[in-house]
């Protein structure tokens, strides 16, 4: 009799269990695995941005409240270097991020100061921070703005090494590549592809290019069809060879590398 009670015991626990699965809390492989493998990463962020009501300009670069955007775009607002040589960004992270997710945003800290100055560092006292919050989409304002500087990104879409990266090169100053000053001799810009209303965020800007060259593999380049009025058209193409590869979504590319590095006068 306690055998059949014993197994009777064990049959309705089998059934809950299989009923009620215990949650799983994410893992990095699985944050950090790619939804959609056929698109870059600008294609993701405006997927994460699509229902943002907020004026974003180019997709992602948040309006800073304190002063006017377009000066931050221009002048490139540095954070201020130490009298170490290091260049120190405080930042917080809200607590509703997992571990794991908390982590994948440090680690793309952590890459970015393994090749340059900049440090990332968890704010105490300071003024001036960007504020890490699961808020919907993925964006940033460009360079250091003043106050708390709001950096979205969202649990959905947007927790992903290659997407950090480039919301932290945005806080740090750099804007979208495919907007520089010369890019008229290395892409063209379809604008029969794009809506009028979404035409603003391929006008070109005054920028100071570093004496770098042109980088379609930046981390901060458009994909192909961003924007584009319809799928598959093209909305920017290489010139003069039209099947370089534009966009990526992996790592900052050795220019993005040598771009902060000359922006904040590194000494490596």
């Amino acid at each position: 009799m306690d055998c059949i009670l014993l197994f009777a015991i064990w049959a309705v626990l089998l059934n809950l269990s299989q009923a009620f699965p215990a949650m799983v809390l994410p893992t990095d492989q699985d944050i950090q695995s790619e939804k959609h493998d056929d698109t870059d990463i600008f294609s993701r962020i405006l997927e994460a941005n699509k229902e943002i009501s907020d004026m974003l300009l180019e997709g992602d670069m948040a309006l800073p409240k304190t002063r006017n955007a377009m000066k931050c775009l221009n002048d490139y607002c540095k954070w201020q270097k130490s009298s170490s040589g290091r260049v120190e960004v405080p930042y917080t992270i809200a607590k509703d991020y997992y571990d794991e997710e908390k982590a994948v945003i440090e680690n793309a800290m952590k890459s970015i100061a393994a090749k340059t100055c900049i440090r990332f560092v968890p704010r105490t006292i300071q003024v001036d921070y960007i504020s890490i919050e699961n808020l919907v989409g993925c964006s940033s304002t460009v360079g250091r703005s003043g106050g708390k500087q709001q950096f979205a990104l969202s649990v959905d879409g947007c927790v992903s090494h290659g997407i950090i990266e480039h919301e932290l090169l945005h806080s740090l100053g750099f804007h979208h590549e495919h907007t520089r000053s010369d890019r008229d001799q290395y892409v063209r810009i379809n604008w029969e592809n794009i809506p009028q209303a979404s035409a603003y965020n391929f006008q070109k800007k005054d920028t100071n290019n570093l004496n770098t060259p042109y980088d379609y593999n930046s981390i901060m380049h458009y994909g192909r069809t961003a924007f584009t009025i319809q799928y598959g058209k093209e909305t920017i193409t290489s010139i003069p060879n039209s099947s370089v590869q534009i966009g990526q979504r992996q790592e900052m590319s050795n220019i993005d590398i040598q771009k902060i590095n000359k922006l904040y006068e590194c000494a490596l």
